[in-house]
């Protein structure tokens, strides 16, 4: 049976950036993105208001998703972090569960903060998103140069934004599933130590991986990016 890779997006975007994993999968591993509210063919549907609450309403949509398929987990950024809740969601409950769960481009939970994002100045709010992630505005971030597109996207931006508080829980609920934390060499959001402490959120093994490129790097080679994926799978 193939596995299912669930992915989640960054902060700000819908399943649709996965379009790319979606056209690579194979008999042996499909990509599954999820959607969440408020974006894309949802848009419209009030954003998750609690971090909690995105974790849980996450967690149902990954079941659906998945039916009776083993899974993995995958997420980046903002994605990463509701890939972890979510999962701890799984586990809690008492499954079924991800046979691994892949956290790119994100500091551990209780390191955590929310980007400085301006919440009223919408041309302010692009300068702030640039400056954090070392982006410009080129690739997925080009419809962002557009006002008006720019007033229709960067509200689920500041939502999922506001979301990136450390995790309520502090100290680390290991998950009994090997855990992989990924990040690009040159991410200023994402320093060595507070990457690293990823290790006490799985009583399995831990793996890290250290791949050229900042904050985005995934959005710069996706194919490579899908490679590296099922090379660890």
């Amino acid at each position: 049976m193939s596995t299912r890779l669930i992915c989640l997006p960054y902060a700000g975007a819908g399943a649709g950036v996965y379009r790319h994993w979606k056209a690579l999968s194979t008999p042996d591993l499909t990509a599954v993105p999820i959607q969440l509210p408020g974006r894309e063919e949802e848009f419209g549907l009030p954003f998750h208001p609690t971090f909690e609450a995105a974790a849980q309403s996450t967690a149902d949509r990954i079941l659906a998703a998945v039916g009776t398929a083993p899974f993995v987990v995958f997420g980046h950024s903002f994605g990463a972090a509701l890939a972890h809740g979510a999962t701890r969601e799984l586990v809690a409950r008492g499954g079924p569960r991800p046979r691994h769960l892949i956290v790119s481009g994100t500091v551990s939970p209780r390191h955590r903060r929310p980007l400085p994002i301006s919440a009223t100045d919408d041309e302010q709010a692009v300068a702030d998103l640039c400056a954090a992630t070392g982006q410009t505005l080129d690739g997925d971030l080009a419809l962002l140069r557009d006002p008006d597109l720019r007033s229709l996207l960067l509200p689920a931006l500041r939502a999922d934004v506001s979301l990136m508080t450390p995790d309520p829980a502090r100290e680390p609920e290991p998950l009994p599933l090997p855990l992989t934390a990924i990040r690009g060499t040159d991410d200023a959001l994402v320093p060595t130590a507070p990457w690293l402490d990823w290790a006490a959120y799985t009583s399995e093994p831990f793996h890290s991986l250290d791949l050229p490129g900042g904050h985005m790097y995934l959005a710069d080679d996706w194919d490579t990016m899908w490679k590296t994926v099922r090379g660890l799978l």
